[in-house]
């Protein structure tokens, strides 16, 4: 249920039990709960080693929750070990992990405008069907005239904008809630130096090529081949180092464990990881519990006991054993954060920015989609969306993601996210070279006066037909507008 691990000598078992019972005493032993005698020690007395995802956990709570979870491991410091693969991981998933949290909450604020969008088209169409009938059948001008007065475009916008203000309201909360901005990743993160102090010294260093070769190896050529846990599930990532991450951090814990008092061998694993490769799977009715097979192996590789837990039993008993605070909305968060990780497939869908996108070749065909998607006609602007030059990239990647944003066409399943914005309804330039909206003429621009508009931008339009100029100019000032309405 939520750990497994048992005292040495009830690992063994009684040295006049027959032989098959004290070799297979891993296996044989009842499921793991709460209620283990041996569990307090591991706590007090165990070397407590955190996965990735458990580290990662911290930039998705609120900044109350992530305050008191900090405070609760503080209570763990000095008996904290990080093996170099769950550093490595960590440091290099930080900035992934917000930028999933900041998009999701962008792609909600986006879709929110869309669906307000389309209830306002389908209460004008609403109005149009009964007008029609009404004309049809009655020849009823006045009731007709009245629907028009009642469906006014300005009103139907204000009153979806009391909903949009108020669903704008609620994603900002949450914003502000979560308490990190998107750069704290970089130098300005107050999560890493506090986790830096809680470790120490305590951090494995990166192992020789040779260990790291020989590893990789024994993961890949023997153990995952034959379903030898940890990390075979993980053996379909495109490379063998990925692929073999969860092994490479049991490799490395075996290794210090054995280094190690004889006395101080005892392993408080903890991970949001449930899969088939760190636990089995029961069947029917019975729950899963970690593979006794990795209680067997520590045993024999490093003369240790092992117990797995996943976050939320592992800071109830941080609270149990530790007398660590822990409110009970926070605990309630951390459970939700853990059960959001076991279902959860990494978001690794690329981001295109304004800085990627002139290094970045666009999938084969899809500018061209995205070109005929919003009734581009002319040659020269399908010339730039299916050059291969770097200096139209940027033109292409923003064209794709726009026409996704604003629903023009349905984005596949693997197509890359974009963030790149062609103008800005904002007091200020996003940066020091966009051009005010006054540059265009009245008649061109809407909100001249309040629009920023990017450099890059003007050129295409500079050079665009006057038919596929409307269009640009149209998709660039309702994307602006989105954004402005979303908060983005």
């Amino acid at each position: 249920m939520i750990g497994y691990g048992r005292g040495t000598a009830e690992l063994e078992g009684d040295m006049d039990d027959p032989v098959l019972l004290r070799r297979f005493a891993a296996w044989l032993q009842p499921g793991p709960s709460a209620e283990d005698g041996e569990r307090s020690v591991f706590f007090k007395d165990g070397v407590i080693v955190l996965d990735t995802n458990v580290l990662l956990s911290l930039y998705e709570y609120t900044e109350t929750s992530r305050q008191e979870v900090l405070s609760a491991l503080e209570q763990t410091a000095g008996r904290l070990w990080m093996p170099y693969q769950v550093g490595l991981e960590f440091v290099r998933g930080r900035r992934s992990t917000l930028e999933s949290r900041k998009r999701a909450l962008a792609d909600a604020a986006s879709e929110v405008n869309k669906k307000l969008m389309a209830a306002r088209k389908a209460i004008v169409e609403a109005k149009n069907v009964v007008c029609a009938q009404l004309d049809k059948y009655a020849r009823a001008q006045e009731e007709i005239d009245r629907l028009d007065s009642l469906v006014v475009d300005s009103d139907v916008d204000a009153h979806l904008d009391v909903y949009r203000h108020e669903f704008k309201r609620h994603l900002d909360m949450l914003k502000a809630d979560h308490g990190l901005a998107l750069n704290s990743a970089d130098a300005e993160d107050p999560i890493l130096p506090r986790i830096a102090k809680l470790y120490g010294e305590g951090v494995g260093e990166q192992p020789d090529d040779d260990v790291l070769r020989k590893r990789l190896e024994e993961a890949t050529g023997f153990r995952f081949p034959n379903k030898i846990p940890p990390g075979f599930s993980d053996s379909d990532k495109d490379t063998p180092l990925k692929s073999a991450g969860d092994f490479l951090l049991w490799a490395e814990l075996i290794e210090h464990v054995r280094q190690l008092p004889p006395s101080g061998r005892r392993v408080l694993f903890v991970s949001n990881d449930t899969k088939e490769d760190w636990y089995e799977q029961g069947s029917g009715s019975s729950s899963s519990r970690p593979w006794p097979s990795l209680v067997d192996e520590l045993r024999r590789r490093a003369q240790a006991d092992l117990r797995i837990e996943t976050p939320p039993h592992f800071f109830g008993g941080i609270r149990e054993f530790l007398d660590a605070e822990l409110a009970a909305d926070t605990y309630a968060e951390i459970e939700r954060v853990s059960e959001a990780f076991e279902v959860k497939v990494p978001d690794t869908r690329l981001v295109v920015t304004q800085e990627t996108a002139p290094h970045l070749d666009p999938p084969e065909g899809l500018a061209h989609a995205a070109f005929k998607s919003v009734g581009l006609t002319s040659s020269t602007v399908r010339s730039v969306a299916e050059a291969a030059s770097p200096s139209w990239r940027l033109f292409q990647w923003w064209l794709i993601g726009v026409t996704a944003q604003l629903g023009r066409r349905a984005a596949g399943e693997a197509e890359p996210a974009v963030s790149i914005a062609a103008a800005s309804r904002s007091s200020g330039p996003p940066s020091g070279d966009w051009v005010a909206g006054t540059a265009l003429s009245p008649g061109e621009w809407l909100h001249r006066d309040s629009s920023w508009i990017a450099p890059w931008f003007m050129d295409l339009l500079g050079s665009a037909p006057q038919t596929d100029r409307a269009v640009l100019r149209r998709l660039a000032a309702q994307q602006a507008e989105s954004n402005r309405r979303s908060g983005i």
